[in-house]
């Protein structure tokens, strides 16, 4: 069978981003290519577990990380659970297959100094790139954005008047946020940076290069790293620590953990779980400072 009925459902019925879809048929075809060349393959639907193995197995030998793996293995399992349903076959290879097991990862956030010392006590240009690049730290840090949703953010998901955004999240799922004095104000001196280019090409976005077209990825990727490296010696400093960091001065700050489920657009707490080491350890600090016994 043909991969692209599959690609399509990922891409029209689970609504799932660009990139998503594109790792997914990576993952198909490079399983593909390992069954032609090794097994003489030249179909991939009816393949039993074990050349599955034998492909964990050769990618193991390559080092390629077990975080990795597991996410290939994701892929093929919902490819042949796409064929189980539409009848194409009756039992999905991997359907008692287990993730291979992987260390916990712990994204250290920023503090509150360095937060700061980045808000304050940098001088931001005060053309274009300057006010632009100021408003979209200060949107990580005071939304929890995802890097996506604020790349996709348009005009018209703004609402001044009620103070509130509105981001598209993953599978298309939209979520309203809040908005914070000083971000509207940053806003408000950005929005009229952004209306006196001279060309705006994609005038449905709010962020745009200074050439009038739409951000992209990687440029943002690098301007948080670019302003965070002059106050941060954290090995990781990326739009997803800011999220991280927002998750957790709000958890430390005593938010509960549903509230900051819904900000961040969580399906679930297990999700949300991964940012509370960070609000244990100060809680153990309250603790050891305040229980009678403490200093016994």
């Amino acid at each position: 069978m043909s991969l692209e009925p599959f690609i399509s459902y990922l891409a029209l019925e689970k609504n799932y981003s660009v990139h998503t879809v594109t790792a997914y048929k990576r993952d198909l075809e490079t399983f593909s290519d390992f069954c032609y060349n090794n097994y003489d393959y030249k179909n991939i639907d009816a393949v039993a577990y074990g050349i599955v193995r034998s492909w964990i197995i050769s990618l193991v030998d390559s080092g390629v990380s077990n975080r990795s793996i597991n996410r290939k293995m994701a892929s093929l399992k919902a490819y042949y659970r796409f064929l189980q349903n539409i009848g194409s076959i009756d039992i999905n290879p991997l359907a008692k297959h287990k993730a291979l097991k992987t260390a916990k990862k712990i994204e250290v956030p920023f503090s509150e100094i360095e937060m700061q010392e980045v808000l304050s006590q940098i001088d931001f240009t005060d053309d274009f790139e300057g006010v632009r690049d100021r408003l979209i730290i200060e949107l990580f840090y005071t939304t929890g954005m995802r890097r996506a949703e604020l790349i996709n953010l348009k005009m018209s998901n703004l609402d001044f008047s009620q103070q509130l955004i509105k981001v598209l999240g993953k599978r298309n799922k939209e979520r309203v946020l809040p908005l914070l004095p000083s971000t509207i104000k940053l806003l408000d001196v950005y929005l009229r940076e952004r209306d006196a280019l001279e060309l705006i090409a994609d005038d449905a976005y709010v962020f745009l290069l200074k050439s009038g077209n739409k951000l992209y990825e990687n440029l943002v990727y690098r301007l948080i790293n670019k302003y965070f490296s002059k106050v941060s010696s954290k090995v990781k400093k990326s739009p997803h620590i800011l999220r991280h960091t927002f998750a957790t001065h709000l958890l430390n700050k005593g938010a509960d953990m549903n509230s900051v489920k819904e900000l961040l657009g969580h399906a679930s707490l297990a999700s949300t779980q991964v940012y509370t080491h960070n609000s244990i350890a100060e809680l153990k600090k309250v603790h050891a400072k305040a229980h009678p016994r403490s200093k016994e």
